[in-house]
């Protein structure tokens, strides 16, 4: 039986304003200067000061009648014919000036890697069928210049998509072409082949000869670095092993990515924060950009203006100032959320920039200090989310280099004098160890805690292994050379 009873309930929901606020500051610089050209392109209450300056050319409307700016508490007409010409947002520091207006740079397009693939299969003579099996080969090539398929599934794709109904054997016979193709090693099904394919399009020689032998007969040994075994197999000393490994060292594992990587579209870190060290002493900048001159358009001004001057009001007149209203409003919360961001991004960061100034006026990785999200986030009287939501997608421009936000924060762990340091310095001390070990001998993770708790960090060799995957260092076996 289904019965009907009220109930009170209790629940926290965020505003849109909330909402609205939350997402400006996750965004980086770049994506926030793209939100604001859409939210002027939907709101059109909503306009910049250059378009401004050229309405004004254009319908020679005096600056000082252009520009208004919402700033009052309550939603009426005469709020937004307030005569106050600045915006509280733009007396800041940090603004942005037209003077400083980036100039970019085009650049040239050019044929993609793909492309030039194709370009390349003309040279060669095929019969109609095989170009076609040939192209498709190439399209199945990936950035890095390997085929990641099974020759098989091309087989299949080919009779379902190209309806060419071929063998194996076919297939293999025009890649054997494709593999021919520049850079060398492309078109290659794994490593193994990849590397192979690059030896015998080299001018044959004694150490070339065995470096064909080994990976092709001992490329597990290979890649496991089992030089006892390479040499007691292959029949071959240490010198001639050392020359083959040479020429091995020589070649391109991802034949593919250095070819298209002048075709890739080149991508820039723009940095959300700078600080600088001017005389000993740190100073910390927004990116000025972040101040947009936002502003109730002209056209509006004399709608609200008409209205409120008018005698008579139309209902069509009243639904108008109602779109208006809610397009004002909008533009009002958008303009507060900007507002907000400055100063969320400006004081999250300063305080990072306190807590880890021996970092910033020294450089040294040995000096920043451990410190957690909660650290910040109680100091700015923030919640943890917001720090991480800055810290996550944020850079800031060091005298040391550019940096993510979030790389200044870390675990820490107590080291033998009693002194928190940050995990930060542990992990760069462990890559000291592991760059000045004896590459013929290298240390294993055993003797590498032995190390650090001889230099005053106290950590377990688990420990020792999740840091050393972290700085990209793999086991000892496969950091040994001859």
């Amino acid at each position: 039986m289904l019965k009907q009873h009220l109930k009170v309930k209790l629940s926290q929901k965020l505003s849109p304003q909330q909402i609205q606020l939350t997402k400006l500051i996750q965004l980086p610089i770049q994506s926030f200067e793209q939100q604001i050209l859409r939210e002027i392109e939907e709101n059109p209450a909503l306009a910049s000061g250059k378009e401004d300056e050229k309405e004004r050319e254009e319908l020679d409307i005096p600056e000082e009648d252009n520009v208004e700016i919402i700033e009052a508490e309550d939603i009426d007409i005469d709020t937004y014919l307030s005569d106050d010409e600045i915006p509280e947002y733009r007396l800041r520091a940090q603004n942005y000036s037209s003077d400083d207006e980036e100039k970019h740079v085009p650049y040239a397009a050019g044929l993609s890697f793909h492309q030039q693939l194709m370009a390349q299969l003309d040279t060669y003579k095929f019969s109609e069928q095989e170009y076609r099996i040939a192209a498709f080969l190439v399209g199945s090539i990936d950035n890095s210049g390997y085929i990641r398929r099974e020759l098989i599934d091309i087989v299949d794709d080919l009779a379902f998509t190209e309806n060419i109904y071929v063998k194996e054997e076919e297939v293999r016979k025009v890649l054997q072409s494709v593999q021919q193709l520049d850079p060398p090693g492309v078109g290659a099904l794994d490593l193994q082949d990849c590397l192979l394919i690059q030896l015998r399009r080299k001018p044959q020689s004694p150490s070339i000869s065995v470096a064909i032998a080994l990976l092709d007969e001992q490329f597990e040994a290979f890649t496991k670095k089992h030089f006892s075994k390479i040499k007691s197999r292959l029949k071959i000393d240490g010198e001639q092993l050392k020359d083959c490994m040479h020429e091995i060292e020589k070649l391109n594992p991802k034949p593919g990515a250095a070819f298209s990587s002048d075709t890739k579209m080149n991508t820039q870190i723009v940095p959300d924060f700078t600080i600088q060290l001017i005389d000993g002493k740190l100073n910390l900048m927004l990116n000025g950009r972040n101040a947009p001159e936002l502003h109730v358009s002209a056209e509006y001004r004399n709608m609200l203006s008409g209205y409120k001057e008018a005698n008579k009001k139309s209902k069509e007149q009243q639904k108008a100032v109602q779109f208006i209203k809610q397009k004002l409003d909008a533009a009002r919360w958008f303009i507060d959320a900007i507002k907000q961001r400055q100063h969320t991004l400006y004081e999250t960061m300063k305080t990072i920039m306190d807590f880890q100034q021996d970092y910033f006026l020294t450089g040294d990785e040995q000096k920043l200090k451990p410190m957690i999200l909660k650290d910040i986030a109680d100091r700015i009287g923030m919640d943890i989310s917001t720090v991480s939501r800055v810290a996550n997608s944020k850079y800031v421009d060091t005298p040391y280099g550019t940096k993510l936000v979030k790389w200044f924060f870390s675990e820490g762990i107590t080291n033998a004098a009693g002194k928190d340091v940050s995990t930060i310095e542990v992990k760069k001390v462990l890559g000291d160890v592991i760059a000045a070990e004896d590459k013929t001998n290298p240390l294993n993770d055993e003797q590498l805690m032995n190390i650090m708790n001889e230099k005053g960090y106290p950590i377990a060799r688990r420990t020792v292994a999740k840091y050393r995957e972290m700085i990209g260092a793999p086991v000892a076996r496969l950091r040994k050379e001859l």
